[in-house]
């Protein structure tokens, strides 16, 4: 599972490499769960034949997907919100509470991210480390989004990342606790892209695919963790 990431720092990197105008209100850089971040989708509402809707759109989030339908209730929401929501399971998604409904609305979307950590536990201890990819390139990272409404307050946009089993990753399975499942997130090429957010529901599926291990850079280097919280609580 990926915590911790680096969205991509330039807004010129939306127009080059994601085809979109950068997001009019802007996501923090260094992200971490629960913060307020970029991703990228087709608007709901697109029309191919009317120009002044855009293929796609960048917009700022929660990393840490809120269903649509989760009822408004204090406790419940509160507990909603707590939860660790920021990755998503690809099996068996369909029919998960809180991303299940996303999926099958065919709210997908892509988080354009410069780098992303992994915890290196093969010392004995974890070392975050920080993956790139090999060309250069931003990372394009498959993601779901909704929009969560409370009446009487603004709506609360959110979007996750889609993660996969990685035990047959020649890189990624080295991650992680050793007892641990090993995942890793889904990343699309880049000539996938427009796929990705276009295709139907139940074609969705065939863009899960493990990116491969040598296009990928890991580099040991451990972030700065958020003001007040201890690095090791957020490995």
């Amino acid at each position: 599972m990926c915590s911790h990431f680096e969205a991509i720092g330039k807004n010129e990197g939306y127009e080059k490499y994601f085809k979109t105008a950068p997001p009019e209100t802007s996501g923090r850089t260094n992200m971490w769960p629960r913060y307020q971040g970029n991703f990228i989708r087709k608007p709901p509402a697109t029309d191919p034949h009317d120009e002044a809707v855009p293929a796609r759109e960048a917009m700022a989030g929660r990393w840490g997907l809120i269903p649509w339908r989760l009822e408004p209730v204090t406790e419940k929401i509160k507990a909603a919100m707590a939860r660790s929501t920021f990755n998503a399971r690809i099996e068996g998604i369909e029919k998960n509470y809180t991303f299940g409904p996303a999926w099958t609305r065919g709210q997908k979307c892509i988080v354009p991210t410069d780098a992303f950590y992994e915890p290196d536990w093969r010392s004995g201890k974890a070392v975050a480390t920080r993956f790139t990819r090999a060309d250069g390139q931003p990372i394009g990272i498959a993601g779901l989004w909704d929009v969560w409404t409370e009446p009487g307050k603004p709506p609360v946009v959110s979007f996750t990342m889609l993660t996969m089993n990685a035990t047959d990753h020649a890189l990624l399975k080295n991650y992680h606790r050793s007892d641990d499942e090993k995942r890793i997130i889904v990343i699309l090429p880049e000539s996938h892209y427009v796929a990705w957010l276009e295709a139907p529901v139940n074609k969705s599926i065939d863009f899960v695919r493990h990116f491969p291990h040598d296009q990928l850079v890991a580099t040991p280097s451990p972030p700065k963790p958020p003001k007040g919280q201890q690095q090791a609580d957020l490995i």
